[in-house]
């Protein structure tokens, strides 16, 4: 036995050695975005802390959802910023309630406020983006770009929504990798990313709550109206500010796509089950669904709960960490509704309590809300749309009854919609019938749990655990100091290169030339073959004639 060990000692220590090769702790730095964005990617910096890499989360001082004098397995970097998380929380809050209002104003009405509301954005973004990044003349975070050069980060993970992250990881040479939900109308991913979106068959995303991968010649033509519209929009947009803040900062013309398109991974938290099929560039990785996990048991109180509600079981009732309260007409509707319905209802709500709140519903300022959904008991969720929240009910395979609020969520329960696996509602024009009549639907309607099973079934088909595959992208940007021979060609191309409008424009010369050359040769060759010659022996008129 020693003689095979020390024969085989230094074959051992080989395949030891090579084994720790591959997994060399990197040095990761980390540009989160806010609400449910940092909670997808805490859980990505939580299993690379796991695979023993170092993390340093940068954060504003202030943030209005990251706290950043807890005690953690990492590092917070904190910025200052003449900004309070109060002014950045307020900003929420006002575009939710642009999207609530009651009546709902006119769309030119809501797309003013929300344009009042966009310069609001642009101007904390110009401050914050001036804080981490010009912060010599701010005298704010004096060296702070010289602190994250001197400790030599192997990746940046960001998130869009954190303004000018791109911008960070051009300043440090580092490679970037981006987490992101897609966006309005793939404007991102569409024009900074190289992501292709033929308009025959990919819906114009937010901008349209009925138009799916399947569209008539009338619907097509709204798509592509709404793909221009929106395409101008953001260019126009972009090249007035933040075009321009890039060029400030840079000292030479840049802009956003530019700096952004040299992102070498772009982590997008949604898969299959949720998505239209379409192409994507190869540098495009689904990891939808990365947070899920197995329910964990309820606390002794809300299982008793959820016990009590016997064979007709529960339904859970959130519409995010963002909504913290409703008017009361509708907080009243909505639990008038609610208490119509046999099972018992476990709602999020940490308003004022409804009057015609019922028995069998059970108001929680919080509740664990991936645990409820994999309850055996939970028969449906109403939902926000949220895609956090969404992919829980994939993952569990619970159906929905949706009540989208603004962003994303139309669209996401229009993926869900069309899937067979929710029924939709207008919170604004919301009565208790409406809310009674989709739950029973959802309820009582096997086509709905059947669809969302289906849905879970591809969800847990996957070769590799989405929150594995994020790690392991990150890391294989770390090992092979970035990932740019997955970066298609197109980021090089101007945009009529791309549409090969040039190779049109010559094609077409050509063609002209040619037919050009044969109307004239054949008109050559018809003067000269049939020319009318005069007939012989005519007499030249009489001069007195």
């Amino acid at each position: 036995m020693i003689q095979w060990l020390g024969k085989s000692c230094p074959l051992f220590l080989i395949f030891v050695f090579n084994n720790l090769s591959f997994t060399h702790a990197g040095n990761v730095l980390v540009l989160p975005g806010e609400y449910s964005h940092w909670q997808n990617m805490r859980n990505i910096v939580d299993e690379l802390l796991n695979r023993n890499h170092t993390v340093t989360v940068l954060v504003c001082s202030a943030s209005p959802t990251i706290n950043f004098t807890q005690q953690e397995r990492f590092q917070y970097l904190v910025f200052e910023v003449p900004l309070s998380a109060h002014e950045l929380d307020r900003v929420t809050e006002e575009l939710i309630n642009i999207w609530m209002q009651h009546p709902s104003p006119s769309r030119l009405q809501t797309g003013l406020q929300v344009i009042e509301l966009l310069g609001k954005v642009r101007t904390m973004h110009r401050a914050m983006c001036d804080s981490m990044l010009r912060n010599d003349a701010l005298l704010l975070n004096v060296d702070l770009i010289q602190k994250l050069r001197e400790s030599q980060y192997d990746v940046l993970f960001s998130d869009p929504v954190m303004p000018c992250s791109d911008l960070m990881a051009q300043m440090l040479n580092i490679p970037q990798v981006i987490s992101l939900r897609l966006t309005f109308a793939y404007t991102f991913e569409r024009m900074c990313g190289q992501m292709p979106a033929p308009p025959s068959y990919v819906p114009a995303v937010a901008l349209t709550d009925h138009l799916t991968d399947r569209m008539n010649f009338m619907e097509r033509v709204e798509n592509m109206l709404h793909y221009f519209i929106h395409t101008a929009v953001f260019r126009l947009n972009t090249m007035l500010t933040v075009d321009r803040l890039y060029t400030e900062i840079r000292g030479k013309p840049t802009t956003m796509c530019e700096t952004m398109g040299k992102a070498d991974i772009w982590l997008i938290r949604t898969y299959w089950d949720f998505e239209y099929p379409r192409p994507f560039p190869p540098n495009f990785k689904f990891v939808g669904g990365l947070h899920c996990k197995p329910a964990k048991p309820l606390s002794e109180e809300m299982e008793k709960f959820v016990q009590s509600s016997g064979d007709h079981g529960i339904v859970v009732f959130s519409l995010g960490s963002m909504i913290k309260n409703l008017t009361s007409e509708r907080a009243n509707t909505i639990a008038a509704a609610l208490g119509q319905i046999p099972q018992k209802v476990v709602w999020r709500y940490s308003g004022k309590t409804p009057e015609t709140l019922a028995p069998n519903t059970k108001i929680y300022d919080w509740i664990p809300q991936n645990d409820l959904l994999g309850h055996p008991k939970t028969k449906a969720f109403i939902t926000h749309g949220g895609t956090n929240g969404l992919y829980e009910a994939i993952y569990h395979g619970v159906p929905m009854v949706g009540l989208p609020l603004f962003a994303d969520q139309p669209d996401n329960l229009m993926h869900m919609k069309t899937k067979g696996a929710a029924v939709v509602l207008d919170i604004n024009a919301l009565e208790s019938t409406d809310l009674v009549d989709a739950l029973k639907t959802v309820l009582n309607n096997p086509s709905y749990k059947e669809s969302i099973m289906r849905l879970s079934r591809i969800h847990h088909d996957q070769p590799m655990k989405p929150l594995d595959q994020a790690v392991y992208w990150i890391e294989f940007v770390m090992r092979n100091k970035g990932a740019k021979h997955l970066r298609v060609q197109a980021h090089e191309l101007s945009w009529y290169q791309y549409h090969c409008l040039d190779v049109a424009a010559f094609l077409l010369s050509i063609a002209a030339l040619i037919t050009f050359l044969w109307v004239k040769t054949c008109g050559f060759l018809f003067r000269k073959c049939f020319r009318k010659t005069r007939p012989e022996g005519k007499t030249k008129k009489n001069k007195k004639e």
